[in-house]
């Protein structure tokens, strides 16, 4: 894809209603004063044929998050982890065109977390 494509909103839900998902990482960790590190993150992994694709995803995003290349699995990820990025972009995007499989309700349960990640309620 040489030239760049304007992605439509309700495409990019549909394609990630089969491809993409909403995780909420814990790690415990003796230097977080709750021994515990919380991370949400988005992502959307493809084979890395399909990398192009993703970056896409990424400018249709503003450009936020990371595209990994894992040459061991010829995989590509697009990931986002920053709260604040999820918080003004990903959640305001899913809620406007909302996810239509089970996915919807792993979205409703990932805002929720972190909603109240925002609050620092996994602080304590």
């Amino acid at each position: 894809m040489n030239k760049k494509h304007i992605l439509d909103p309700n495409w990019v839900t549909g394609f990630v209603d089969g491809e993409g998902c909403f995780q909420v990482y814990l790690n415990k960790r003796k230097d977080r004063k709750s021994g515990w590190h919380t991370q949400p993150s988005f992502q959307i992994s493809l084979h890395s044929r399909d990398k192009e694709l993703l970056y896409e995803i990424k400018s249709f995003f503003g450009e936020i998050g990371n595209i990994i290349l894992y040459n061991t699995r010829k995989m590509v990820c697009y990931k986002i982890s920053n709260l604040n990025d999820i918080i003004k972009t990903i959640i305001p995007h899913f809620d406007k065109y909302p996810l239509i499989t089970q996915k919807q309700n792993d979205f409703l349960i990932f805002k929720d977390i972190v909603i109240l990640m925002k609050k620092g309620k996994h602080l304590n």
